[in-house]
């Protein structure tokens, strides 16, 4: 899959849109829409989260179509939009008091732990292995490893520090090299 940063729509089409073109906003659409909500997607972890945000996103970036200034590719504009909506949810007071209440109060099982024998046995799957991490650093990694974004921007769109960002990724690496590393007969992740 394309990442979205690098993703180009033509101006006539993008003109097209900006009058009110559906036939031009549904090819922008297509165009689009799958790298952004795989991006998403990877940020929040939870699919169904995951759909409200990205339209959420997408209706953002119709309404505010009109200010796309050209200063870098659509996809790009996008991927900020996406991101910040991403982040705004992470962030929210409602997101950490449904995080601090205890899963069990509610008849609903939590996620099985990183280190368990049981999860350590299924095969290498990085999309388990991201979804163990806390929102916040499979945000960052997210950002840093495949977006491309510097602890400078990750930090500043987190409002924190530069050594935020190094910290969460330094930690997030740690326990993904965990959860890859070869135990016992099981298999290596090694696709050579």
């Amino acid at each position: 899959m394309t990442r979205l940063s690098e993703i180009a729509v033509p101006e006539a089409l993008l003109a097209r849109a900006r009058a009110g073109d559906e036939a031009a906003r549904g090819a922008i659409y297509a165009a689009l829409a799958p790298a952004t909500f795989a991006l998403i997607r990877r940020l929040v972890g939870q699919r169904a989260v995951s759909e409200d945000l990205f339209q959420d996103t997408m209706m953002s970036f119709y309404e505010r179509l009109a200010q796309f200034r050209h200063e870098a590719p659509i996809g790009a504009w996008l991927r900020q939009i996406a991101i910040s909506r991403c982040l705004m949810y992470l962030r929210s007071p409602w997101r950490r008091l449904c995080l601090s209440l205890d899963a069990a109060d509610f008849g609903v099982g939590s996620a099985p732990a990183l280190t368990t024998p049981a999860r350590r046995e299924e095969c290498c799957d990085v999309e388990r292995a991201l979804a163990a991490l806390t929102p916040t650093a499979r945000a960052v990694v997210w950002m840093y490893e495949v977006e491309g974004y510097s602890h400078q921007e990750i930090a500043s769109a987190f409002g924190r520090t530069v050594s935020f960002s190094k910290s969460q990724l330094s930690r997030a690496h740690r326990r993904l090299r965990a959860w890859f590393e070869p135990q016992g007969s099981r298999p290596s992740c090694n696709l050579i």
